[in-house]
């Protein structure tokens, strides 16, 4: 007996998330509650990604205009997809309607869910949704759920890349003093490894306990010494922030992603970087994604544009300003700073003020980037021009948007969907250098 195509219903989250998303199921139908249009619609307006998600959707169902989405018959998605409907809201059957008292968009939309569970029992009839709460307010009624995991990448996928830095004890010493001696490196073929990725790091144990950083070169084919570098005053306090300096001043790198707890230096060492090659650059960009804290809406903050922002900018300043310390107030290093600022050759800016630029020839910083889609992501990186590098810095396990997880998150995505290209190189920062209390905090609370 051939097995009937599964039924999806979907929340809106997962419209906003990825407006895409009705073909991802495969061969299963999909079902649409006009709850769900009428929340999609408060979205339309606004820069967001999610306002550009509800814009597109929209007009995908626009195209469509066929009678057979509201006839409860479905509209094929295409060869080898199923069908989709868009449906009327249903009422929670008698059992439950004292369970759910509040009338919100959210329990119209697993009502109808359940409606589809009990007039399809012949088939597997899902609530998909990317809001934890409502998906335990489904399995509290005994509804099938779950998350919308087209984007997630699998545990053990986001866990390695964590894990990119090999570590190697008992190495041939010669072949050690050579990499010391020889600054085009090693031939890969001498250290008899498999081919490694590109741009793998390397960390080689010598016999006094030091340790000895390379990184495989895939255009030479040789293992190369990475030394530590300073720039602009910020000087590398561990091995994982020696590899991210090298990173950062490789112009042969052309995207850098750097991963770790608060204060492991991540966006200090960025930023360090690239006002040490200045003369590479026209412009250096500093950008994060405005998050707002408990749901506040930046309009309700007082002030014009500039003074809303502000407040969510201070930790780029910050870091802006560890850099300043370094140096004398009058010195020629502050003073090209401030300079920098006032052409806005060094501009800090949220992310959503440089969305549709053409970026050519710029050193581009994308600060707390855990909080943005795999699609934002995306979207940036096809911005740069001519010339321009990109560096995303953001603590996967500390994220501000509510339908983002480090499974999902554009940054963990970044780090293992590009891993091993040649243009690319990640670095997990580990060890907190900010002091002793911010790394007993990011270890233990």
């Amino acid at each position: 007996m051939q097995k009937l195509p599964k039924i999806f219903v979907l929340d809106t989250n997962v419209i906003l998330h990825d407006h895409r998303a009705i073909y991802n199921f495969q061969e299963n139908d999909l079902v649409i509650p006009l709850a769900v249009l009428e929340e999609v619609d408060k979205f339309k307006n606004g820069n967001d990604t999610i306002n550009y998600n509800a814009r597109e959707f929209v007009r995908t169902i626009d195209e469509i205009s066929d009678p057979r989405l509201f006839n409860g018959h479905g509209y094929p998605l295409g060869k080898n997809r199923g069908t989709l409907t868009i449906t009327v809201n249903r009422d929670f059957p008698k059992e439950l309607q004292g369970a759910f008292r509040d009338d919100t968009q959210d329990h119209r939309i697993l009502a109808t869910a359940i409606w589809y569970k009990h007039n399809y029992a012949n088939r597997t009839v899902a609530l998909v949704t990317k809001d934890v709460n409502l998906r335990m307010k489904a399995k509290a009624v005994g509804m099938f759920v779950q998350d919308y995991l087209t984007d997630h990448i699998k545990e053990e996928r986001v866990n390695r890349t964590t894990k990119r830095i090999i570590s190697v004890k008992g190495a041939d010493p010669q072949l050690l003093t050579a990499l010391e001696l020889q600054p085009q490196g090693v031939p890969l073929s001498a250290f008899r490894y498999k081919t490694p990725p590109c741009n793998q790091l390397y960390k080689f144990h010598l016999p006094d306990k030091d340790v000895l950083l390379a990184r495989y070169n895939h255009n030479t084919g040789n293992i190369v010494m990475v030394e530590q570098q300073s720039a602009y005053g910020i000087s590398p306090r561990n091995f994982e922030q020696v590899f991210a300096m090298d990173a950062i001043l490789n112009p042969d790198i052309k995207l850098v992603s750097l991963t770790g707890t608060a204060g492991t230096g991540k966006t200090l060492i960025a930023l360090a970087g690239a006002l040490a090659q200045t003369h590479l650059y026209d412009q250096i960009l500093l950008s994060r994604p405005v998050i707002p804290l408990k749901n506040q809406e930046i309009g309700f903050l007082p002030g014009d544009a500039k003074e809303k922002i502000g407040p969510y900018m201070l930790p780029l300043y910050d870091n802006l300003a560890v850099i300043k310390k370094n140096f004398r107030d009058t010195s020629k290093e502050n003073i090209k700073i401030e300079e920098m600022l006032r052409r806005e050759q060094l501009l800090i800016s949220p992310l959503a003020y440089i969305r549709g630029r053409s970026l050519s020839n710029t050193f581009f910083i994308i600060d707390e980037a855990q909080n943005l889609t795999p699609h934002e992501v995306k979207t940036i990186i096809t911005r740069a021009g001519e010339g321009t590098k990109i560096v995303f810095t953001g603590d996967v396990n500390q994220i501000d948007q509510p339908y983002l997880d480090k499974w999902s998150n554009g940054l963990t995505h970044l780090s293992e969907k590009l891993y091993g290209e040649n243009l690319f190189e990640h670095v997990n920062l580990i060890k907190g250098e900010r002091s002793e209390l911010s790394e007993l905090a990011g270890r233990k609370l």
